[in-house]
């Protein structure tokens, strides 16, 4: 037992080490945006998809494609725009001809959505109905065209993006659909610095070459080493606790009652327990800590916390019901220990 367990420690050593350098590669490329790029290692790792939100310029496109190339994985991008189709995402069947025989048949021809990284650029731009499209790959890891189910590519990772500032010409995404991300992040404007750094690095002749350090098949070990790491029954409990405070219905917590219409459901306690740890694992750690669950309970929350109009027109946003959460879970913790 003892050595089964040496020999984990060690296997759990290695591939931490490497994305430690999955890190570095991504720097090469990415300047700043270092908790964006931890919460896209975190969300990939524990088996999930992202929605990422931010103003145009700040390289998420970028961000994607040179995570993809660091770990040495097929990447495709999606741009959507209101006339894009569902076919234009799964694929569609061709007339094709058996030269030999002269019999006619038809053939699938794949989509982009046949790859292991995807970019849904813009996902906003198009109709709910090509939105939907996606909903079968991001759950169950296939597509169906035509009473034909087509199993997808793993690891398979969908980061989505939005953009916070146009509303014209939008379709935004239903509450249903956006529970399917596992963590919806919201990315900002660099530091002075950083920006000068940026400025300094893509203007020039010179570009630094991105060099795989993970394949396929590490990404799925650590997806299955995520699941491996203990967490304990009362962080669960905490956890469980934590959703059910965000619903209205349930909690006693006077401010939720006043400023959310909806709470999250189960699948938001799930998301939070494995990116949790994730992020253990990401820091090397076999054991999920109370830091983990704050760390991710932002971007598991955000979208899953839905607020009523009252809370709009003051501007209270998601977060800040769940930064209030926290605060209550944090002082009633600290008063049972005394």
């Amino acid at each position: 037992m003892e050595k089964d367990l040496e020999v984990l420690e060690r296997e759990v050593q290695s591939l931490t080490g490497k994305l430690k350098d999955l890190k570095r590669e991504i720097a090469k490329v990415i300047i700043g945006q270092d908790e964006t790029v931890e919460q896209l290692i975190i969300s990939f790792l524990a088996g999930g998809h992202i929605l990422l939100e931010g103003v145009p310029g700040l390289a998420k496109t970028l961000m994607i494609r040179t995570l993809s190339q660091a770990i040495d994985l097929k990447f495709r991008r999606i741009q959507f725009t209101p006339d894009l189709m569902p076919s234009d995402i799964i694929g569609t069947e061709i007339l094709e001809e058996d030269h030999s025989t002269g019999k006619k048949f038809f053939k699938f021809n794949k989509g982009p959505i046949f790859a292991n990284i995807i970019l849904a650029d813009e996902i906003n731009r198009t109709p709910p109905k090509t939105q939907a499209a996606l909903l079968e790959a991001m759950q169950e890891f296939e597509v169906t065209y035509s009473g034909q189910t087509y199993k997808l590519d793993r690891p398979f990772f969908l980061l989505a993006t939005q953009n916070p500032i146009e509303q014209s010409g939008t379709f935004p995404l239903p509450e249903a659909q956006q529970d399917r991300f596992l963590s919806y992040i919201k990315i900002g404007y660099p530091s002075e610095k950083e920006e000068t750094d940026i400025l300094m690095q893509t203007t020039g002749l010179k570009s630094k070459k991105v060099i795989p350090v993970l394949n396929g098949e590490d990404i799925l070990r650590l997806q299955e080493l995520v699941r491996e790491v203990p967490i304990s029954e009362d962080l669960v409990k905490t956890v469980s606790k934590l959703v059910r405070s965000t619903r209205p219905e349930t909690t006693n917590n006077d401010y939720v009652k006043e400023w959310v219409n909806w709470g999250a459901g189960p699948r938001a306690g799930q998301a939070m327990i494995l990116t949790a740890k994730a992020r253990a694992l990401v820091h090397g750690r076999l054991a999920v800590t109370m830091e983990d669950l704050k760390h991710v309970a932002l971007p598991v929350l955000r979208h899953r916390t839905i607020l009523n109009f009252k809370a709009e027109a003051e501007g209270i946003s998601s977060d800040d019901v769940t930064r209030h959460l926290l605060k209550s879970i944090n002082a009633e913790t600290n008063t049972s220990k005394r």
